[in-house]
């Protein structure tokens, strides 16, 4: 193995060069040298390119960066996935109105692209590091199919032929078919790579890997579950149904992610996203959410969110989603409302065992074979998130037939509406008349609850599949007023693409026939979600 003989490499010459250092040699060329620098070829001797690069991009697969993760995942998909709401009152250009301010269009798009290029460009030139490669490959889709998913054509396959110094955003678009497409080749190769390293010993890559720490294995689920999600996204394709469905069954017979113990995860010694709820106070959880959970009596209530003080009583409060709060103070809703229950020592999540369980039951209600029944995937799907959350009754969760979504009643009293579905929570077993519809319903509901606070994907796919059923915005500051129960279909581009590269973004909005919110994706083809 390639791999192998690169580290084994490493390791003979630092052995070598300590010795040396131990005998007190002095080589004659390194008399003109720094002693306190590193050259290149030392910190390629250490790993040190890799594990800074692969860093890097691990970083920018849920953004570590606290305003980058403001912007994305709090604001964008915090907004559009039902998890959170803004407090600040002054804030009159927002993502939950459909009027985001442009630079805050840029930290979603420009942002991820420049961040990661510099990085993937140096672990592709490094020669006989073919298992860094195939995770870097891994990591770039998995940053890169959340833009194209919020955007639609991105700059792509154009990005790597370029001169390495080329500034990423100057390159083409490729529409998002042909992303996706290219996303599918690479991760094929990827998995390649893994297949042939897959007895790699971990320790090779432990520390230049925050988030398996080099268990190739473990990567390779994560790379079969990608595929799985990203086939699931493409179902309601006509002319892809068959190559969907293909690329799902194979990656579950491949290996998916099963066990909690194989969640994909980064682990950092600061979660700076903390910032955004327990320092910043810019964000309470949505209204949306807590209507389902408060309505399922769901005991992970008490494992994601804290209690608001309410008005007559401490509780879980949830704030609408989408509003111009006027006659109220920003300190008045940051007490009201429940927050995100999260401390600066915990990992970014990026995909669960909770998730992959839900994906293989749609994918057994639309009859590929994913190992199993839909129901007990479903089942399976519950409990999982339960045993990451430490809370018991899953079971009796599972087949409860009578809890509800609750109406929404505003703690201040301003904001109140009706339920936003009337779904219950047990699997509808009956065998006459087509269930097809209520029991995705429940899949997508119960995923929604799984996989938060992962705002982007759960967006992409309330955006596929109409569910989970949210409640329309109060207020739509946009000029699509259709978009007000539907929800918002697609982001602008960043005014700045307009005048940086180079009349590209004009050809991508010609992929898609403008660049309106209400614009709906490839992918975003359901004929139910009207």
């Amino acid at each position: 193995m390639k791999d192998m003989k690169y580290l084994k490499h490493i390791s003979h010459v630092a052995v070598a060069l300590i010795s040396l250092l131990a005998l007190g040699s002095c080589m004659d060329a390194d008399i003109n040298r720094n002693p306190f620098e590193t050259t290149q070829a030392e910190m390629e001797r250490d790993n040190y390119i890799i594990g800074s690069n692969l860093k890097t991009l691990e970083a920018q697969v849920i953004p570590t960066q606290e305003h980058l993760y403001q912007f994305m995942e709090a604001m964008c998909g915090g907004s559009y996935g039902g998890y959170f709401s803004e407090t600040r009152t002054g804030w009159g250009e927002k993502y939950s109105t459909y009027n985001p301010k442009s630079d805050w269009l840029k930290a979603s798009f420009s942002d991820p692209i420049v961040n990661i290029y510099p990085s993937y460009r140096k672990i592709l030139r490094i020669e006989n590091a073919a298992v860094p490669q195939a995770i870097a490959k891994i990591l770039r889709v998995a940053v890169m199919h959340r833009t194209t998913d919020m955007f639609g054509p991105i700059p792509y396959s154009k990005i790597i032929s370029q001169d390495e110094n080329a500034d990423a955003l100057s390159a083409a678009y490729d529409s998002q078919k042909d992303v996706y497409m290219q996303m599918f080749k690479e991760l094929e190769e990827a998995d390649k790579t893994l297949t042939e390293n897959i007895m790699l010993d971990a320790s090779a890559l432990k520390k230049l890997d925050d988030v398996y720490y080099g268990n190739i294995e473990k990567w390779s689920k994560y790379l079969h579950s990608l595929q799985l999600r990203m086939a699931m996204r493409l179902s309601y394709i006509p002319e892809m149904k068959t190559e969907a469905q293909r690329i799902a069954e194979t990656a579950v017979a491949a290996g998916v992610i099963e066990d909690n113990a194989d969640n994909a995860q980064l682990h950092v010694a600061e979660n700076r996203s903390a910032l955004c709820f327990n320092n910043w106070g810019d964000y309470r959880i949505g209204a949306d959410i807590i209507c389902y959970m408060n309505g399922y009596q769901d005991p992970r209530l008490e494992k994601y969110f804290t209690k608001g003080a309410g008005k007559d009583a401490a509780g879980y409060y949830g704030l609408r989603i989408g509003i111009q709060p006027t006659g109220v103070s920003d300190d008045a809703l940051i007490s009201t409302y429940s927050n995100r229950l999260m401390t600066d020592t915990d990992p970014y999540i990026w995909m669960t065992a909770a998730e992959v369980a839900f994906l293989r039951a749609e994918g057994e209600l639309r009859k590929w074979s994913m190992g199993g029944a839909a129901k007990d995937f479903y089942e399976k799907g519950i409990a999982l998130s339960f045993d990451q959350y430490g809370v018991s009754g899953a079971a009796a969760y599972a087949s409860n037939n009578s809890l509800r979504p609750s109406p929404y009643t505003d703690p201040l009293g301003k904001y109140n509406t009706s339920a936003p579905s009337s779904i219950t929570i047990a699997w509808n077993e009956e065998t006459e008349g087509n269930h097809f519809e209520e029991n995705l319903e429940r899949i997508i509901t119960q995923k929604w609850i799984a996989i938060y606070p992962l705002g982007i994907e759960a967006w992409s796919e309330h955006r596929r599949t109409g569910y989970p059923k949210m409640l329309p915005i109060v207020d739509n500051k946009s000029s699509f007023s259709n978009l007000t129960d539907i929800g918002i279909r697609r982001l602008h581009y960043p005014a700045e693409e307009y005048s940086l590269d180079g009349g590209h973004v004009a050809e991508a909005v010609q992929m898609l026939g403008s660049d309106g919110i209400n614009v709906r994706l490839w992918w975003d083809c359901n004929p139910n979600v009207e």
